[in-house]
């Protein structure tokens, strides 16, 4: 099996099907399980924008190398929070990854049937936030852009300048949680990496992994994630919400 061969879906697990039924209010991260939003731009570019934009600031050696040769752009931002916390440089840092995914958002590609997903929750009325470590600026703008907003607003949770709150910190879960009135017991968090998980446990929901190929589940099951909890697609959550409507009562 390589790499980035998809396990088949476990959509009549049992544990899955029970925390589907159960569950009243669904958080959901963006990147992953609503869509791959860095498809068409490549991650990878914008940490290196970022580390040639520091250097040219003269901030060079403010990176450790491990840092400047990071693929993940919030690698780079973390590092310089953690030198600088609540900075103008983070600010600026912070914005520009915010325009880089704002600029992403017209390539990015939807997750094969998140957005059927997410119109059924909505409609056997289950209420769903996004939890993510992205600005919501840029989930607002791609489920406008798939007209999903009216299953979400106002509940989008994203980064704020404040990155020590970036999951696996369960600040934008509790959020959710706080602004819905929804209790931990009666809800579910649906994310593709460890911190979402650490998240969910943090902030006392029960946790759905999302791994498009084997090795983001490989990842999650590493860090924790039962393997009977982890998705690999959402066809059979809809097949399942399609079958049976309204979520069982708590």
């Amino acid at each position: 099996m390589t790499p980035d061969t998809v396990t088949p879906p476990t959509g009549e697990n049992e544990r899955i099907r029970l925390m589907i039924e159960r569950a009243r209010f669904v958080l959901l991260d963006f990147d992953g399980p609503i869509c791959r939003l860095f498809a068409g731009l490549s991650a990878a570019k914008i940490a290196d924008e970022q580390v040639r934009w520091l250097a040219a600031q003269g901030l060079h050696g403010l990176l450790t190398d491990d840092v400047r040769e990071e693929t993940d752009p919030f690698a780079v931002l973390r590092a310089v929070a953690d030198r600088h916390p609540s900075s103008d440089l983070v600010t600026e840092l912070e914005e520009r990854l915010t325009q880089h995914e704002l600029t992403a958002v017209p390539s990015a590609w939807p997750t094969p049937y998140a957005d059927a997903v997410v119109r059924t929750w909505t409609a056997v009325g289950v209420r769903l936030a996004i939890t993510t470590n992205n600005s919501a600026r840029t989930a607002e703008r791609y489920l406008a852009s798939r007209d999903l907003t009216s299953s979400f607003a106002p509940h989008v949770y994203g980064r704020t300048h404040d990155l020590h709150l970036l999951k696996p910190h369960p600040h934008c879960l509790t959020r959710a949680l706080h602004a819905m009135g929804a209790a931990p017991s009666d809800t579910v968090m649906v994310g593709d990496a460890p911190s979402d998980f650490e998240a969910a446990a943090a902030a006392g929901v029960a946790f759905l992994g999302f791994a498009r190929n084997e090795r983001k589940a490989k990842v999650l099951r590493e860090a924790g994630v039962p393997q009977e909890c982890v998705l690999s697609s959402w066809a059979p959550v809809l097949r399942h919400l399609r079958r049976t409507g309204i979520p069982a009562e708590a």
